[in-house]
């Protein structure tokens, strides 16, 4: 006879008829983000892995819009997934830096049916933000539908005692001009086996001819200048005053107006680069410190061999 004391429920699905308390809507940006988190994560390990992560996004009133996401570090202990909370507050101070307006909403993770670990991992996302939804995503789905559910908690009294379920929200996908933009391009991309090819890769080929013929052009004009100026070509005088004619277009562009918007970018850009170079040695540094105290705690050096160090 076979003990069924650890067996999950089945079911943690709220009653058939009830329906949620907010209305969702869903970028595809988000689906985007958690494919490419599987995905990666799958190509790491060489097998199929389930991935969790934090949802953000805004909320008026009974609205909620799923904008972004963003991975979370999680420790599996047993059966059981325990969330980073440190980790999850250093991207969140990261992220709140570039996106001030976007709030955490809630999480995702990978899968097919919601179960009872998903319950336990949701607990520990309500002691984070009070009333978070959660969205699971099937990525080995094989029907022509979205794989994603999305789902809010509610508490209700089952055999007597007060239990944590899940409740089915309705969802609409909600697209901005660049979400379009790239889902046109990766849609197209994709299924390109009658050729077709996206608005993306169809510019990109367009300004690739272009600067390709102008290098050619402008090579056929050196080689003839060096032609004549070694005897081997006669020199065309017509040919040659329009060769000077384009080289005196030249100093337009190196105005001093230009040079300081092109220094300005080139700044920018190096400036970007650097800081997220500090910011990931930050991190670094600081997940070391904390890993580093935590072992000095534990083996009881207390805060003198500590301050030694630090």
């Amino acid at each position: 006879m076979s003990m069924e004391v650890d067996e999950v429920p089945k079911n943690v699905l709220a009653a058939p008829g009830t329906t949620g308390s907010v209305t969702i809507s869903l970028h595809p940006l988000v689906i985007m983000n958690v494919s490419e988190h599987w995905t990666r994560v799958k190509s790491q390990e060489g097998t199929p892995q389930q991935v969790i992560g934090a949802l953000i996004g805004k909320q008026q009133g009974r609205n909620i819009e799923i904008m972004n996401s963003f991975e979370l570090v999680f420790d599996r202990i047993e059966e059981d997934i325990i969330i980073d909370k440190d980790y999850y507050t250093t991207k969140e101070q990261q992220f709140k830096q570039v996106f001030s307006d976007l709030d955490l909403i809630g999480w995702y993770t990978t899968g097919d049916a919601v179960n009872e670990y998903d319950i336990k991992i949701h607990k520990q996302i309500c002691e984070i933000y009070e009333s978070p939804v959660f969205l699971k995503l099937n990525p080995q789905g094989r029907h022509t539908e979205l794989p994603v559910s999305i789902y809010e908690s509610i508490i209700d009294l089952v055999s007597g005692e007060a239990t944590m379920l899940f409740v089915e929200l309705l969802y609409t996908l909600a697209t901005e001009e660049a979400e379009r933009i790239g889902l046109d391009h990766m849609a197209r991309m994709s299924t390109n086996e009658s050729g077709e090819s996206s608005l993306v890769a169809e510019q990109l080929q367009a300004q690739h001819s272009a600067i390709k013929m102008l290098h050619s052009r402008v090579h056929l004009i050196l080689d003839y200048v060096r032609a004549v100026k070694e005897g081997k070509v006669a020199p065309n005088h017509e040919i040659l005053r329009e060769a000077y004619s384009l080289c005196h277009r030249l100093p337009v562009i190196s105005s001093e107006t230009f040079k300081q918007e092109y220094f300005n970018q080139c700044n920018d850009v190096g400036l970007m680069t650097y800081l997220g170079t500090l910011t990931k040695g930050c991190n670094t540094i600081n997940q070391y410190v904390n890993k580093f105290n935590i072992l000095y705690d534990r083996q009881g050096m207390g805060r003198r061999m500590k301050g030694f160090f630090f």
